[in-house]
């Protein structure tokens, strides 16, 4: 890496160029393979062939029958059917013999397929550039595809380092003809086009992933061949036959079934059969109902006198003594476990001291409540109101169903009004006073309370200025005894009804009139 002159920090491209560089050569890559003989300076010294890997997962061998220095992490120009192809270098040396005989790859006569150059810049140029129209083009093909009614997904796009041709990853349930989408994909794409068939497995290895386990997909790790998982690899493990938990990502079972079946089906060599029942105790039975493989335990149910049921873990050499004991006619007068577990109860060595096992330590305390009640019908629970001391000690307290006084500081020193009105007792205590209300005015007569002093009707009648051109002196307009007061609104309504009613209908011949009130 190369640093600046003037202060000797490396420039962001130039960090970006080596992280790159670096992704190349150590491992950053699905199905990767440890070069477990890199140490070994003899082993490289052989490098007829080379594993060259492409998008995805997709890898072959190639023959470098110019003896070209290569290394891991170098692009290439390889053969391809049609032109050239660009890949990275993924595997050297001896390795790769190694590989060809686990892939079980066979070289034909006229040798594999050759690696042309080190790739130029104008083959990387052209190689980014086609890498950039994979996605699109996929989206197309789903489009295309779909409007031809054509039961398959197109899951991935593959062009070639030279972009004069493109393979297309499909998933079908069953036989498709693709004809009429191949003429249809090469005038759009104006590339050759070459359709492969994948498999749930395959696409999920394209794809990449995170496992139940917190691991990378092993289908993208290092599965290069499927074999076929059935579930009787989980019955040999002991496992509960749950299709949520059995199947991955890709919809199957799991491929990691497979991997441990081989060791739990040794360990089960000698153990007796499951199905028997085991007799004891004058005709009571007990049957198998979980085995620990490597423990060498089975576990045993059995009606225990009626009085419910009582799990009994027997090691397998008991059971089967017991089962060869049956078979003479023979029965144990009773079953007894040969496994004793003691419950440790040990105390925490820690302590809550911050109430981190706490339900609520993450509620929010200071949160308002949304079904607050309305002020008026809530109780007044202010904790600070019950404790304030009283500034008046000489008041006398209130009485029981009476209006509680206000707490006001200067009420013990405040003259009673003579005129005041007396409390009502059918008065809500909670009420609010009206802020604009005069507290010197009195309410209106009310028919039924003619004991009560009338008061002004108008609350700023008291407050309202004299007219200067009024005769003081002058007597006030009598008040006629015959009048009704409600006789004005009496004559409207009446004039009201008897106004005529509006045509419903406009009338023939004309525009539609519009009534003159």
């Amino acid at each position: 890496m190369t640093l600046d002159e003037t202060n000797n920090i490396p420039q962001p491209d130039q960090i970006e160029s080596a992280i790159k560089q670096s992704a190349l050569k150590k491992g950053s890559f699905k199905l990767d393979v440890y070069d477990w003989l890199s140490d070994i300076p003899q082993i490289h010294n052989n490098k007829k062939f080379v594993e060259v890997r492409f998008k995805s997962t997709r890898k072959d061998i190639y023959e470098n029958n110019t003896s070209i220095p290569l290394e891991i992490g170098d692009i290439v120009a390889v053969e391809s059917t049609s032109g050239h192809d660009v890949g990275i270098v993924s595997l050297v040396g001896e390795l790769v013999n190694q590989q060809l005989k686990k892939n079980r790859i066979q070289i034909p006569p006229e040798g594999l397929k050759k690696v042309y150059r080190k790739a130029k810049p104008t083959d990387i140029e052209k190689w980014n550039e086609a890498k950039a129209l994979e996605y699109t083009t996929m989206i197309k093909a789903r489009v295309l595809s779909k409007r031809l009614n054509l039961n398959m997904k197109i899951g991935d796009v593959e062009y070639q380092g030279d972009r004069t041709k493109a393979i297309f990853y499909y998933i079908a349930d069953e036989r498709v003809d693709f004809r009429e989408l191949i003429k249809v994909l090469a005038d759009e794409f104006k590339v050759r086009i070459e359709m492969r068939q994948i498999g749930a497995r395959q696409e999920a290895g394209r794809i990449g992933g995170i496992g139940p386990c917190g691991k990378a997909l092993c289908c993208s790790l290092f599965i290069g061949r499927f074999a076929s998982v059935g579930t009787q690899a989980a019955r040999y493990q002991e496992l509960s036959l749950n299709p949520q938990k059995l199947a991955g990502q890709c919809g199957k079972l799991k491929c990691c079934l497979n991997f441990e079946v081989d060791s739990y089906m040794d360990a089960q060599k000698d153990f007796p059969n499951t199905s028997v029942p085991l007799l004891f105790g004058g005709g009571q039975k007990a049957y198998h109902t979980k085995t620990d493989v490597y423990k060498r335990l089975m576990w045993y149910i059995c009606d225990n006198d009626g009085k419910g049921n009582k799990f009994i873990a027997l090691t397998v050499d008991k059971v089967k003594e017991i089962i060869a004991l049956n078979k003479q006619g023979k029965e144990l007068e009773k079953l007894e476990t040969d496994v004793f577990y003691e419950e440790e109860t040990d105390e925490p060595d820690y302590e809550n001291v911050v109430g981190q096992e706490s339900l609520t330590r993450f509620d929010d305390k200071n949160r308002r409540n949304k079904n607050k009640r309305k002020p008026g019908n809530r109780p007044n629970v202010n904790p600070n109101q019950q404790n304030r001391p009283n500034p008046n000690p000489n008041a006398q307290p209130p009485k029981e169903g009476g209006a509680q006084p206000a707490l006001n500081p200067n009420q013990g020193n405040r003259p009673q009004n003579p005129n005041q009105r007396p409390n009502n007792p059918n008065q809500n205590p909670n009420r609010r006073p009206n802020p604009n209300q005069n507290p010197n005015q009195a309410r209106p007569q009310v028919q039924g309370n003619e004991n009560k002093p009338a008061g002004p009707q108008n609350p700023n009648q008291g407050n309202r200025p004299q007219n200067p051109n009024q005769n003081p002196n002058a007597n006030p307009r009598p008040q006629n005894p015959n009048q009704n007061p409600n006789q004005r609104k009496d004559n409207n309504r009446e004039r009201f009804h008897n106004r005529p009613p509006r045509p419903q209908n406009p009338p023939q011949g004309g525009a539609p009139s519009t009534p003159k009130e």
